[in-house]
């Protein structure tokens, strides 16, 4: 459900930027902030000014993926409450929302009340291939993860993850002479990749997806269930993509029923194990 802003504003404006998890978003997030003149930022359910977490709560505590994602998603209706309540005393003007996706950013800013962004950035335009492998094989190898504020801040907030802290140097050229930002960011290591990885198989989302269809109508046939995701290690990904071929009965009002069937699928496994889910695609295989 979302929450309206209190004081809304006509030059409000809101940036994504989108990155698969691990390729570095929250490791470029302070420049890009920066260049956009950003003075708040949403990443992974907290709030942050001016390197400091001044709301929410941070994902990388929780003790498993699902909590991690539901909490990114900002799932939680205090979490909600408590970072609107902060926007509204902020007063902002120009807001930085960390994603792995469009929708999930979309997902984030509809779940705060946030104006659509007036602007995609994807890590490719900020980050060099090398840099984003760099940056994966991090993720993969050492489960290390970066939140884009001193360690002093972490420490004080979520000192049982805190594991180091990195320097952060970007050198921009302006006419005749080149400027040299420095700013500090903590590496982290989250609660969740401290117990075994937890790996959702296409099968059992082809099962959560027929009991949504199920529970739906039951008289809708499900013959075929495609599942796709973009990542390759075992972890929750950046999001799903069904393909659904069926039978429906009848011809009665059938765009109507397939639009809502295809809402109520993503709605309904979302609500119930946080896993995000792109788009469900269906194929209508026979009226009957």
């Amino acid at each position: 459900m979302a929450i309206k802003l209190a004081f809304p504003h006509p030059a409000r404006k809101v940036y994504a930027f989108i990155g698969e998890s691990g390729t570095g978003k929250s490791f470029h997030a302070q420049v890009v902030a920066h260049k956009y003149r950003a003075g708040l930022m949403i990443d992974d359910g907290l709030l942050i000014k001016d390197n400091r977490i001044i709301a929410g709560r941070s994902a990388k505590e929780q003790p498993s993926y699902m909590g991690a994602v539901r909490t990114a998603l900002f799932d939680s209706a205090e979490q909600r409450a408590e970072v609107v309540s902060r926007l509204n005393a902020e007063r902002f003007r120009r807001i930085l929302v960390l994603g792995t996706s469009i929708k999930m950013v979309q997902k984030i800013t509809g779940r705060l009340g946030l104006p659509e962004p007036v602007k995609y950035i994807r890590i490719e335009d900020v980050a060099s291939r090398d840099e984003i492998e760099t940056a994966l094989r991090t993720r993969r190898i050492e489960g290390k993860h970066v939140i884009p504020v001193p360690k002093t801040e972490v420490k004080r907030n979520y000192a049982a993850i805190f594991f180091d802290a990195i320097q952060v140097r970007k050198k921009r050229l302006v006419p005749e002479i080149t400027v040299t930002r420095i700013h500090e960011e903590s590496l982290v290591r989250p609660a969740y990749s401290r117990r075994e990885r937890i790996i959702i198989s296409e099968y059992a989302l082809s099962q959560m997806a027929m009991l949504s269809v199920n529970e739906f109508d039951a008289d809708i046939k499900v013959k075929r269930i495609n599942v796709n995701h973009s990542n390759d290690d075992g972890a929750v990904p950046a999001g799903y993509r069904l393909v659904m071929l069926i039978d429906v009965p009848g011809a009665v009002e059938l765009n109507s029923r397939i639009v809502g069937l295809q809402k109520f699928i993503i709605s309904d496994i979302e609500r119930f194990t946080g896993i995000l889910i792109e788009e469900v695609n269906i194929i209508l295989d026979k009226i009957t």
